[in-house]
């Protein structure tokens, strides 16, 4: 009999015959595209499909097959394994001809994901990641090597309840070349306002050009105008592409922007970010005040003086003293001033208001008269620290990292707990470093605390994290009392968890 002589004669047809449990395992274990086809098939089919795909997914892969386009294959068919809709994708490649491959690999990423899925790709200095493979953890970093190593790292995300977008920083065409920090804002606060009906979204990860370099200023910005609760994650240093992103134009910066929808679908739960900030900085010497400042290209030459003081001191003499206070030039890796900024901010036409932030440039070198350091921004009777890469100071703070993560472990075995929340993701933004040898030290306070949950992440220079949870193990005055967003020595953790609904 055929289905349809079944069906007259009042027999359930074959397909009709499975019931919803068996249906739920069956398609629960099939790859995306199979899934995504089966969730079509007819209404009940699709009501099946919606409750396996009910709550928040995160997957990622890495693979280091020396042939660019197998190791797209290789991390595409791994996140695609199981059923998931990706609502956003972060891709990483290192090596292949390095920054020359960017293009063709974000190509291959969108060919395979669809070009309706909000695709960022970038070039960062390392990966961190489950191999898609070998299901072994890899943190791979070239910063410090003289070649880089061939590898893709793809993060592909479900949201239910959010939408994502892509939004980019433009440079104006005009001399002289500035960004269009005030669209930026608008087009962030414009989508949230459509989505959430609150001018402020979820969470915001950024991708920065390392060829633009007041790119400090515009987080800062960007910081000013979002409310405190919005999350913002990433990298300041760090070339990229993006979906349609040569519909847009040149851009200084990316990012994708996520807003919690305001009509969500009945039994959805809440989505929730968290940044946690692990740093390796320690501060040393007292406070100074600058009182020469000259902007050279990408450079800054400092003169200053102790704050308080009248008397100015010159570069050598001030670098020597610091020198002096560690012990000699060998007790640290990078050196670094911390530069309190209070500054005036405005957007479009809005009252101008005032903020103070803290901001850190590496030191690169001195002269008799000067110490210069990179980027700018700062001005006359800015006052500053000098911080330097502790290696103690870092483990204290990573065990700091992990306790605090500890805490969204409980009243997960629970069941007294109602509202329970659960941690489905994480992304971890990390600075390289040459001073542990331990394998796995970035990732470790996630994996220690979440084994089994997906993780993803790479390594840039400079660390954007804002309203992060953990403050820095040893505390300046400066850092008690102000916001820093870019981050240096450091790793910034985006934990994603999930409240599931009540009704």
């Amino acid at each position: 009999m055929t289905s349809q002589t079944l069906q007259q004669c009042g027999i359930a047809a074959p397909i009709d015959v499975i019931s919803e449990d068996h249906l739920q395992n069956i398609v629960s274990r099939l790859p995306a595209t199979s899934f995504a086809s089966a969730a079509c098939v007819s209404r009940s089919w699709n009501v099946v499909c919606e409750r396996v795909l009910c709550r928040p997914k995160l997957a990622s892969a890495c693979s280091f097959n020396h042939s660019l386009q197998d190791a797209v294959e290789e991390v595409v068919n791994k996140v695609l394994s199981e059923p998931i809709r990706p609502h956003f994708a972060i891709a990483s490649f290192g090596g292949y001809h390095e920054e020359s491959c960017l293009g063709e690999a974000h190509q291959l990423i969108t060919a395979a994901l669809g070009t309706h899925v909000p695709v960022i790709s970038n070039h960062p200095d390392g990966i961190i990641g489950k191999g898609a493979i070998s299901d072994k953890i890899y943190e791979v970093e070239w910063y410090y090597r003289p070649d880089e190593v061939d590898s893709v790292m793809l993060i592909v995300g479900f949201l239910p309840g959010l939408k994502v977008t892509i939004i980019p920083l433009l440079k104006q065409i005009q001399e002289p070349e500035t960004v269009m920090i005030d669209e930026f804002v608008t087009d962030m606060r414009e989508f949230s306002t459509s989505v959430s009906g609150c001018d402020s979204p979820a969470a915001i990860i950024m991708f920065a050009d390392h060829y633009y370099a007041d790119m400090r200023d515009v987080i800062e910005q960007l910081d000013y105008a979002m409310s405190p609760e919005t999350v913002i994650v990433g990298y300041a240093l760090s070339k990229f592409r993006f979906t349609n992103d040569a519909q847009f134009g040149s851009s200084a910066a990316v990012s994708l922007v996520f807003a919690v929808e305001m009509n969500k679908p009945p039994g959805i739960g809440e989505t929730q970010f968290h940044a946690v900030l692990s740093s390796g900085l320690s501060p040393v010497g007292p406070t100074y005040t600058t009182s020469v400042i000259e902007k050279t290209g990408v450079f800054t030459d400092i003169a200053a003086r102790r704050e308080g003081s009248v008397d100015n001191i010159d570069g050598e003499t001030l670098l020597n003293q610091v020198k002096d206070e560690l012990g000699g030039e060998d007790k640290f890796w990078d050196l670094f001033i911390g530069v309190t900024k209070k500054r005036k901010y405005s957007i479009r036409q809005e009252k101008v208001g005032s903020m103070t932030s803290l901001a850190f440039h590496l030191v690169l070198g001195r002269s008799p008269r000067w110490f210069y350091v990179h980027g700018g921004g700062l001005k006359t009777d800015d006052t500053f620290r000098f911080y330097y890469s502790n290696p103690t100071t870092a483990l204290s703070s990573t065990a700091a990292v992990s306790s605090h993560l500890r805490s969204f472990n409980q009243g997960r075995n629970d069941t007294t707990v109602v509202d329970k929340v659960e941690v489905f993701g994480g992304l971890i933004f990390a600075c390289p470093d040459i001073i542990f040898d331990e394998p796995n030290i970035k990732s470790s306070p996630f994996l220690d605390n979440f084994p089994g949950v997906t993780l993803g992440g790479s390594f840039c220079s400079n660390v954007i994290g804002r309203r992060v949870l953990t403050k820095y193990v040893k505390e300046s005055q400066e850092q008690k009392e102000v916001q820093c967003c870019v981050h240096v020595n450091c790793s910034v953790y985006l934990i994603m968890s999930y409240t599931p609904s009540l009704n």
